[in-house]
């Protein structure tokens, strides 16, 4: 009811896109597509949901297959139509007894209407469903932010860069924080750092 007749982002919890995903938000906005997947290419593809592409575009879609077609996990970022509702309504669960995600994204593969992305090199894309992948992440979080002294997924400095926050907002923020978090917002003001 709250999405009334708009598209939408699903982002799952436990990925991390540490370089944003504004580029994807824009491709999808731009070219309008009823539904968007991101992949990438995974070493454990059994772990996750599993693209078979042919010639740049989906032909299969399997959840943690034991045999997997490819090495192409779909990522825990969805781009979808407002039609998502009513192709959700219709899952059942399936044999592992859950609803699948790959169950929508399979429906839009049927119509001909599932566009994908393929994360290539140089673009990141992190899991945190297991203790390993959520010290991994971690790990790769923590060696930006000492590198670059750059927050990542910092969202006040997202909601200032992308005008829905002024630099008085800004401010106010940095200075109610008396941590390091609050010295990084008022840092983003003196340095102007992008």
């Amino acid at each position: 009811a709250f999405l009334k007749d708009d598209p939408f982002v699903m982002f799952l919890g436990d990925n991390l896109v540490p370089d944003g995903i504004a580029a994807f938000v824009e491709r999808f906005r731009s070219s309008r597509p009823e539904a968007l997947i991101l992949l990438a290419r995974v070493q454990a593809p059994e772990r996750f949901g599993v693209a078979e592409l042919r010639d740049g575009q989906v032909v299969s879609l399997e959840e943690k297959p034991k045999q997997p077609k490819s090495r192409y996990a779909v990522t825990g970022l969805y781009f979808y139509d407002n039609r998502v509702v009513e192709i959700a309504k219709a899952l059942r669960p399936s044999p592992r007894g859950e609803l699948e995600i790959t169950d929508v994204n399979k429906a839009y593969l049927k119509l001909g209407q599932l566009e994908v992305i393929v994360m290539g090199r140089g673009m990141a894309w992190l899991d945190t469903g297991t203790h390993e992948s959520l010290m991994d992440a971690a790990l790769y979080i923590q060696a930006i932010e000492k590198r670059q002294g750059l927050m990542v997924a910092c969202p006040e400095e997202i909601a200032y860069r992308s005008g829905y926050i002024t630099a008085e907002q800004l401010e106010k923020i940095g200075h109610s924080m008396k941590n390091g978090y609050g010295e990084y917002l008022l840092l983003l003001l003196r340095d102007k750092v992008f």
